[in-house]
């Protein structure tokens, strides 16, 4: 039987978060009753990855890329469902989310996304920063990779995700769906870990964000100086 959603859910080395993320979008399509599957797109892992997300009725599409546009391509090409829906490895739903985006593509909406907010405890540094970011990123009604939708029509009208970039290929996937029609940002956000807050120094962070920054598109071409989306550090 074919899927309604296809949710698409790039890995590498998830172990620790990826049990909880499934989890919740289980709990949250169920709650809807929508016909479904899950598609975990193992990049690589190195850990029990792919074991885990099998164990939580996920079906898993192992790739050796290294590179989030290309594992979202292939979860997308791999997917049933005439709507698909991207969340990262990291980041929790609701039913609400669901619902949203039904309404949304009833809308005749070309595609969507949902504000984020981080989970767990992080320095008070890192609050004031998403908070400001967000203020900005947000009003330039652009998604974040954490949460994406589109229909299947409209995924493979566009050619899916960029894959010459390494970062930021949200952006360039929301510009291309809003030239089909109208991307909406759902109001509830969505759970996103904190874990690179955590992790990484604010040095570092901003270090890295100025450099894409200043670099343009040719800062984002390759995994040189992404280590914040590709260096593999886990907490604990």
């Amino acid at each position: 039987m074919s899927k309604a959603i296809s949710f698409v859910v790039p890995a590498y080395n998830e172990s620790a978060e990826l049990p909880a993320t499934l989890r919740s979008i289980h709990n949250a399509t169920r709650e809807t009753g929508c016909n479904y599957e899950i598609v975990v797109v193992d990049d690589a892992s190195t850990d029990d990855t792919a074991e885990l997300a099998r164990r939580l009725d996920a079906r898993v599409v192992p790739i050796s890329r290294r590179q989030i546009a290309a594992a979202r391509n292939a979860g997308a090409r791999a997917a049933e469902g005439e709507i698909l829906i991207f969340v990262d490895a990291d980041t929790h739903i609701t039913p609400e989310h669901v619902n949203g985006v039904l309404t949304a593509l009833k809308e005749n909406c070309a595609g969507g996304g949902a504000r984020v907010l981080i989970g767990g405890g992080v320095p008070r540094w890192a609050k004031i920063l998403v908070r400001v970011f967000s203020v900005f990123y947000f009003a330039l009604n652009l998604g974040a990779g954490a949460f994406l939708f589109t229909t299947r029509e409209n995924f493979f009208a566009v050619g899916g995700f960029d894959e010459q970039y390494f970062a930021g290929e949200e952006i360039f996937f929301t510009l291309a769906l809003r030239k089909l029609g109208r991307f909406v940002l759902l109001p509830i956000p969505v759970i996103t870990s904190g874990r690179k807050l955590r992790i990484y120094s604010p040095g570092k962070i901003l270090h890295r964000t100025l450099a894409i920054v200043c670099g343009g598109r040719r800062a984002v071409t390759s995994r040189q100086k992404l280590d914040l989306w590709y260096g593999g550090e886990r907490e604990g």
